[in-house]
C-alpha cells in the first residue's frame, strides 16, 4: 500500500541453513519487501562477501537491505570471559579451542570487520544482543541477595566489565554512525528496560547504544508497553514476534524441548500478544520515523522472526511475512480524527 509506514521483512538468523541467495529467494517468494540477513550469510571463507556482491544479491532479488543481524558474534564477545561452552555453536572449531581471552579478541576483531562491511553497505542498523557481561548468577535474576559479599560485587564488576569490554566496538560504531541495537532479552547484559538504561548511563549516554524491539521476550512481568515506552527514543530496529505462556507450567525450568516449555514462541496471529497494539506502540514511540530518518528508507521494516515449537520454520516465517503484509500496511494518521468535526 502506498504511504504505508511499515513494510514486511524477515530475520535471517533462524534460516542459517540457507545461503544468502537462497534466503533472499525464499523471502521474495514469501512476499517480503526486505530482509535482514545474519552475519553468517555474508561470510566468504575467513572474510566477508564484498559490499558489491551483497548489493547485487539484494538487487537481483528485488529486496531492501533492512539491517544485518549480528546477535551471535556480539553475544560470544561479551560472554567468552565466563568460559561457558554455549558459545561454541557460533564460532569456528579451531577458535573454540582457544582461551576465553583469545576467543574474546577474535570476536571483537570479527565484529569490527562486520561493522566496516555495514558502513560500506551504507547500513546503519545492527540488530544484536550483548552477552552475559554481569555473569550467569545475575543473569538468572534469582532473588537471593548473594550478588555482593566478602570481596566481590557482581553488579559493580559487571558494569566495569561492560564499559571496558565494549569500548572499542562502541567507539567504532559511533564513528561509522551505526546503531548497536540490543534486543532486550533474558540471558544478556540487559533483560529489562531499566537494565538497558543502566548500560546507557554507565557508558555516559553513548549514542551507539540502541534497542531492537521485540515484544515476545516480555513474559515475566514487564509488558511490551512498559518496556518500550521507557526506551522508546533508542528504538531503531524492530522484530515482530508472538508468544504464549501455558498456564500451570514453570516458566523457568531445565527443559530443552520447546514443545514442553511453558513459554513458547508462536505464529503472529495465535499468540497471547496483540500485534496491532505493538505496531501502534512502535509508531507512538517514533520507531518508523527514526528508522527512516537514519537510513533514508521510505518505510520501516517489521522484521518477522518466526519461531514455533510445533510448526515448520519456513511455513511459520512465510505466514508471518503474509501477516505483516495483510495487517500492517496502513498509513499513519496525519492528525486527530477530531480535526474535521464541525467544519
Amino acid at each position: 500500500m502506498a504511504n504505508s509506514v511499515y513494510h514486511s521483512s524477515i530475520e535471517g538468523a533462524q534460516h542459517g541453513a540457507k545461503s544468502l541467495a537462497e534466503f533472499l529467494a525464499y523471502a521474495k517468494r514469501s512476499g517480503a519487501a526486505g530482509a535482514q540477513p545474519s552475519n553468517y550469510m555474508l561470510q566468504d571463507g575467513s572474510g566477508f562477501k564484498s559490499a558489491q556482491e551483497i548489493r547485487a544479491a539484494f538487487s537481483q532479488a528485488g529486496l531492501r537491505l533492512d539491517g544485518v543481524s549480528g546477535h551471535c558474534p556480539i553475544w560470544v564477545h561479551t560472554t567468552a570471559w565466563t568460559g561457558s561452552p554455549t558459545i561454541r555453536p557460533f564460532i569456528p572449531a579451531e577458535v573454540a579451542q582457544k582461551s576465553p581471552a583469545e576467543i574474546e579478541a577474535w570476536a571483537e576483531d570479527y565484529v569490527l570487520r562486520l561493522l566496516d562491511l555495514l558502513a560500506e553497505l551504507d547500513m546503519k542498523i545492527f540488530p544484536m544482543f550483548w552477552g552475559v557481561a554481569f555473569g550467569w548468577e545475575a543473569a538468572t535474576g534469582y532473588p537471593w541477595g548473594f550478588w555482593a559479599g566478602p570481596g566481590y560485587d557482581l553488579l559493580k564488576e559487571g558494569q566495569e566489565r561492560f564499559v571496558t569490554k565494549t569500548a572499542k566496538i562502541r567507539a567504532h560504531a559511533r564513528q561509522l554512525g551505526i546503531k548497536l541495537c540490543h534486543e532486550i532479552h533474558p540471558g544478556t547484559a540487559a533483560a529489562t528496560a531499566d537494565e538497558f538504561l543502566s548500560l546507557v548511563s554507565i557508558c555516559d549516554g553513548d549514542a551507539s547504544l540502541a534497542v531492537n524491539a521485540d515484544p515476545s521476550h516480555c513474559w515475566e512481568g514487564e509488558s511490551f508497553e512498559s518496556r518500550f515506552l521507557k526506551v522508546g527514543e533508542r528504538v531503531y530496529a524492530c522484530h515482530i514476534k508472538n508468544h504464549t505462556v501455558r498456564p500451570g507450567l514453570p516458566v523457568r525450568s531445565m527443559e530443552p524441548n520447546w514443545s514442553k516449555r511453558a513459554m513458547q514462541f508462536t505464529d503472529l496471529g495465535s499468540g497471547d500478544l496483540n500485534m496491532q497494539r505493538y505496531a501502534e506502540l512502535m509508531l507512538q514511540i517514533g520507531y518508523p520515523q527514526r528508522y527512516c530518518k537514519l537510513t533514508g528508507a521510505p518505510s520501516a521494516p517489521l522484521v518477522v522472526e518466526a519461531e514455533s515449537a510445533h510448526k515448520d520454520l519456513d511455513f511459520t516465517s512465510a505466514d508471518g511475512i503474509a501477516y505483516v503484509r495483510d495487517h500492517f500496511q496502513w498509513p499513519a494518521a496525519a492528525g486527530s480524527f477530531e480535526d474535521g468535526m464541525g467544519a
